[in-house]
């Protein structure tokens, strides 16, 4: 898998959603990325667990849950959303993935 976990110099500031989903669970999401960068897992807030990554290329983008409001249970399937700053990091965030998941 061509992801890393984002780098110190890099930022997600200005990364929206562009309609980017697949489906895995918290538990797959660990063992491929490690821990959450941001991990809140009590379903009061709109994301309980989000991951900072970047492609090879240097994409910088997001993978977090959206409204789920309840704990999610790690081996529970549910459906991710990908933040970038455009479509086109978006599109290859998400090709990237849905390779894995």
């Amino acid at each position: 898998m061509n992801i890393k976990k984002l780098s110190e110099e890099k930022t997600i500031n200005g990364t929206s959603f562009y309609d980017d989903v697949f489906s895995a669970s918290p538990q797959q999401l660990i063992d491929a990325f490690g821990p959450p960068s941001y991990s809140n897992n009590d379903g009061e807030g709109k994301v309980n667990m989000e991951w900072e990554l970047e492609l090879g290329e240097g994409i910088v983008f997001t993978i977090y849950d959206w409204k789920e409001y309840r704990k999610l249970s790690m081996d529970e399937e549910i459906e991710w959303h990908i933040g970038a700053h455009d479509q086109s990091s978006s599109t290859q965030a998400i090709l990237e993935l849905l390779e894995h998941f």
